[in-house]
Parts: C-alpha cells; structure tokens; sequence
C-alpha cells in the first residue's frame, strides 16, 4: 500500500520520465532549414505544422528563394512557394509532416519531396470554408519523378 508520500516519489519519477520522453522524442527528429520570401505568409503556417508534428525549425528569410531552388536541384516543375532541408533531403512546399517522416525513416535514394503549387488544405495553406484539395507528394531526384503519397488536405489517401 502507497502512503502520501511514496505516492509522490512515483508521481514526481513518472512525471520526470515522460518529460523526458518527449525531450527525446523531438531530439530524435533533424533540424528543419525553411528558406522563404519576406513577403510570403502562407510558410509560417507549414513552419508552425512542422513544429507541431516535432521537427525543430530555422527559418532562413531571403527574396532569393529561387537561387536556393536552383543550387538544391529543386526541378522547375515542382516549384512552391518555399524550400526545406532536412536529412540531406530537400522539402520544396506544403509536404505533410508524416510524409517527411517517411521520407526521413525509408531513406530512399532521391533529392527529396515537393508538393507542387500550393494546393488548397495543404499544410499551411488551409482555407476555412474551402474543401481541402486531393494532391500528390512528389518524390524527386537523379532516377525522375513518381507519387510518393497522395493527400487530401493533411489526411493521406
């Protein structure tokens, strides 16, 4: 039987230990380099969807987003609004948090993912009121392009 006060040594220990969990949790995800335009507002809100999914975040604000597209590979039909680095990947758009985790866990052999455009309901481009669109993550790099995962807003199809 638990007196009061070994009940909260307990308490105190598991509480320690899940804080801890999670410190370990979002250490365990890279860092997320953002490269975005001062004048685009629609980033911060895939910035703040990066950050709640757990991956920490630097945003690098530059009106010459095109020369980092240019420098990582990024083809010119894939283009977005903004540019990412993570685990050696490059993230050009609004790509779902879970699809970078998937990227970042299967580790295939590409320069990374894109979201084409800026469909409505990706992440960060949430309209309310609006249906969120149907759209393809991309998977790029040296062997072409193929549809790595298909969403409807955040929600995988």
């Amino acid at each position: 039987m638990l007196d009061r006060r070994r009940f909260l040594t307990v308490l105190g220990a598991t509480g320690a230990a899940l804080v801890a969990g999670q410190a370990f949790a979002q250490a365990a995800l890279p860092k997320v380099v953002v490269t975005k335009d001062p004048n685009c507002g629609c980033c911060g809100g895939w910035v703040d969807h990066m950050k709640a999914a757990g991956f920490p975040v630097e945003v690098v604000t530059t009106p010459q987003v095109n020369r980092v597209k240019a420098r990582l590979g990024v083809p010119d039909d894939l283009a977005s609004c903004h540019t990412a680095e993570v685990g050696g990947y490059v993230i050009e758009g609004h790509v779902p948090a879970d699809a970078v985790k998937r990227l970042l866990a299967e580790k295939p052999q590409a320069k990374g993912l894109a979201v084409p455009g800026m469909p409505v309901g990706s992440p960060g481009m949430e309209v309310q009121g609006a249906d969120p669109d149907t759209y393809e993550v991309v998977l790029f790099g040296p062997k072409g392009q193929s549809v790595f995962a298909r969403y409807q807003g955040t929600r995988p199809v």
